[in-house]
């Protein structure tokens, strides 16, 4: 059975992996260097891939760091964060020697360790005795790895979640912490612009100026039309350029969308895609997705899913109060829309880049985008 090679998974190996050679080795030299590192994309963009191909870099080129990698996203306390933190460094030991040595460095708490029995990954359960032990643990773990034979990177992704924690001040306590550490480097990951920069770029606050900033762009064109195309080939299919092309417009170039795509035109094809292919394959996407699409319509304002409408059939908006864009979609007035236009950004429906020091709005999720394109 031929393997599907577009991998809708963060990252498999280095041979399904697309480029990132610039960014890799910028990550590489940063913490060569003893830096932090803050990298920022939009999600689904491949940030999550980059950290684990930087990671396999790692291993595979003479294991010269540790790598610890922590998803945070489902975080809603410092509790949660302790945990999964916790969590992440078990799985990253492997051996139960070090995992005595681990809890032992814990102090006085006696974390109940088990394993998932589907995916093998380990679980804790944390008891604390009071609210003053729950610092104190993430203090004992960071001082656990600085004290590991070789450099320690810890990936956090959805870095900007700590700012959800109710009754701490997340950023503060874990500056307090990290600023003393020499032998762990960080790398901060996060997807919500407004709120990294914020967090880094502004002089109030605990983190501002402390890590070495890096933004994921999406893939060079015709970099992924080789990718695309040698990965079709390499497994007896055939796929011409203006295809390709076709298939990079529609998705945006954005490598979840793109690698979507490629991997139902994969699926549904025999030994040749086609337009065709590429055309029978997003009708394919778009129906499976509608229920969700659906979903969305139901959990907005009316007001919010016609201004959601509207920037998607222009693709991107410059000025979406200008009264040629209100009166061209039948919108109200512009203090509206811009009540609206926020909170589609704030629930990460829409998305906000810049364009020559201008903010641009697109629809965050190109199948949706796609989706609203086409309706009356």
């Amino acid at each position: 059975m031929v393997k599907n090679p577009f991998i809708l998974a963060p990252y498999v190996s280095k041979e399904l992996f697309c480029d990132r050679k610039e960014e890799m080795s910028n990550i590489l030299q940063y913490l060569r260097n003893g830096r932090n590192i803050t990298l920022i994309s939009p999600r689904r963009l491949g940030k999550t891939g980059l950290i684990y191909r930087v990671f396999d870099e790692i291993k595979t080129g003479g294991a010269e760091f540790d790598t610890i990698y922590v998803d945070i996203s489902a975080t809603q306390s410092i509790d949660d964060f302790i945990k999964v933190f916790a969590q992440a460094v078990v799985a990253a030991i492997g051996h139960r020697s070090r995992i005595a040595s681990f809890f032992s460095a814990l102090g006085g708490l006696r974390p109940l360790l088990s394993y998932d029995s589907i995916s093998g990954s380990p679980g804790l359960t944390i008891t604390y005795r009071n609210e003053e032990e729950k610092p104190a643990t993430l203090s004992n773990i960071l001082s656990f790895l600085e004290k590991n034979r070789k450099p320690v990177v810890v990936a956090i992704d959805e870095f900007q979640q700590i700012r959800e924690y109710e009754g701490v001040n997340m950023e503060a306590v874990l500056r307090s912490h990290i600023q003393k550490l020499i032998n762990v480097r960080f790398i901060f990951c996060g997807s919500r612009k407004h709120v990294m920069a914020d967090m880094f770029s502004n002089a109030k606050s605990p983190f501002y100026a402390s890590t070495t900033p890096l933004s994921l762009k999406k893939l060079d064109v015709e970099v992924y039309t080789d990718f695309i195309s040698d990965r079709f080939s390499e497994n007896g299919k055939t796929i011409d350029r203006d295809t390709i092309k076709i298939i990079l417009d529609w998705s945006r170039g954005h490598t979840f969308y793109t690698q979507t795509l490629c991997n139902e035109c994969f699926m549904i094809s025999k030994s040749r895609v086609t337009m065709e292919t590429v055309y029978e394959a997003i009708n394919h996407i778009l129906l499976s997705n509608v229920e969700y699409f659906l979903e969305i319509r139901r959990l907005i304002t009316t007001q919010q899913w016609a201004l959601l409408k509207a920037i998607a059939k222009e693709g991107r908006v410059e000025h979406p109060t200008a009264s040629s864009f209100l009166k061209k979609h039948g919108l109200s007035s512009g203090a509206s829309v811009l009540k609206s236009l926020n909170a589609l950004v704030e629930k990460e429906l829409v998305l906000v880049s810049a364009s020559a020091g201008n903010p641009v709005y697109m629809v965050y999720n190109v199948f949706l985008s796609r989706y609203l394109e086409i309706l009356a």
